[in-house]
């Protein structure tokens, strides 16, 4: 029995169709569509500005503001009208212009808990039934659902958008201080501070006269677990339970590496730094201009676990010529000299390059009589005689 090829083509076609739709079917099971920016169009419909003292009806403080440079705050109203379920939506947004990126980030740190959860799709931004939190640029972002009023998840995620975007800008990410390692970090633990009112806040047991902000410092405060310790038994109990050991881990970065080496001596004697204490003891390190301290830890075991995971690397590199200082009319003069250094060269150069053509036509015209380069035939005008 034969089969015309035009049939067999067919059967083949009709099978490798089969097997795509197939396919599809399977990976449309599996897979799930989240929009970028779901469908609800919101309106501005109120803004005011207002002193930084009106940040605590948002749950803020306004002497933790002033420390991350926050002078002002706007505070806007949007307003959303869902047509088919005929429900209105509203959101309440407070901008706070910080002094740079790393200060708005600063306050997003300090306010996010561990409740929160980062916005899926939303770079720097995490949300909580109340609302959500936002870095944006030198701007720090609270979102608020109004009293009363119920915000939908999709709606909240569209205003997010609608104000700060899916992601910062490459300038602001590049200004940002350099992210902790994330092994053993618990979520929403990690805190940037810039001054000693935050500081006292996140550490009340430390010291934060030691930390020397004044001398440009800046701290890193997160909790990692780093293992788990035995519990005492209870009375008339067998069982031997393990409670999970949580460390404070502060990273402090300073200008230069001496005064982290001054700073990191102080600490030594005050603090009694690297000595078994208990659950108290207080365990650091320094690298470079770099100053780690593990807090809370249970064992010396455990807090070298931690502090193993910070690597200081340093390179040299030659340092530019310090200019001093100048008056401005003699660097106005020196300026002038410099283009005039510019433009002599210029003039030498366009003379020295007329020279050379000259006396190489002359040398080809000599030594090479039948090259066109030296020809005298070759330096006039050709003209066409056309009547």
């Amino acid at each position: 029995m034969s089969v015309k090829p035009g049939r067999k083509f067919a059967k083949l076609l009709a099978g490798a169709l089969t097997l795509f739709m197939a396919a599809l079917a399977a990976c449309a099971q599996d897979s799930t569509v989240i929009p970028l920016v779901p469908a609800a169009n919101w309106r501005l419909v109120g803004s005011q500005n207002l002193d930084v003292t009106a940040v605590s009806r948002w749950g803020g403080d306004p002497a933790i503001e002033r420390e991350y440079g926050v002078k002002s705050i706007q505070y806007r109203t949007y307003q959303l009208a869902d047509k088919v379920a005929g429900a209105v939506e509203v959101a309440g947004v407070v901008l706070e212009e910080a002094s740079d990126p790393s200060a708005a980030y600063g306050l997003l740190t300090y306010y996010q808990t561990e409740r929160m959860s980062p916005a899926k799709g939303v770079e720097l931004t995490v949300t909580s039934p109340e609302g959500a939190l936002m870095a944006r640029g030198s701007v720090f972002i609270r979102f608020g659902r109004v009293a009363g009023v119920r915000l939908s998840d999709d709606a909240l995620r569209a205003i997010l958008i609608l104000v700060g975007g899916t992601r910062p800008s490459a300038s602001a990410m590049a200004a940002l201080p350099p992210p902790l390692p994330v092994s053993g970090l618990v979520p929403g633990s990690m805190k940037y501070l810039l001054g000693p009112e935050a500081a006292r806040h996140v550490l009340p047991s430390f010291s934060t006269d030691l930390i020397g902000f004044e001398q440009g410092a800046e701290v890193e405060v997160a909790h990692y677990q780093v293992g788990s310790i035995m519990a005492n038994p209870t009375a008339g109990s067998k069982a031997k339970p393990f409670l999970t050991l949580v460390v404070t881990l502060v990273a402090i970065t300073y200008p230069t590496p001496q005064i982290a080496r001054e700073r990191f001596g102080i600490m030594g004697k005050t603090l009694e730094l690297n000595r078994g204490r208990g659950p108290q003891s207080l365990y650091g390190k320094r690298g470079g201009s770099f100053v780690f301290l593990a807090m809370n830890a249970n064992s010396e075991a455990a807090a070298t676990r931690l502090l193993d995971q910070f690597n200081v690397s340093e390179q040299v590199v030659r340092n530019e010529r310090y200019p001093r200082n100048k008056p401005v009319a003699l660097q106005m003069l020196e300026l002038i000299l410099a283009n005039l250094l510019l433009v002599f060269l210029l003039v030498s150069l366009a003379l020295l390059g007329g020279i050379l053509i000259a006396l190489s036509k002359r040398v080809a015209r000599k030594w090479l009589p039948d090259w066109e380069w030296g020809s005298p035939d070759g330096e006039r005008l050709t003209t066409l005689n056309l009547r």
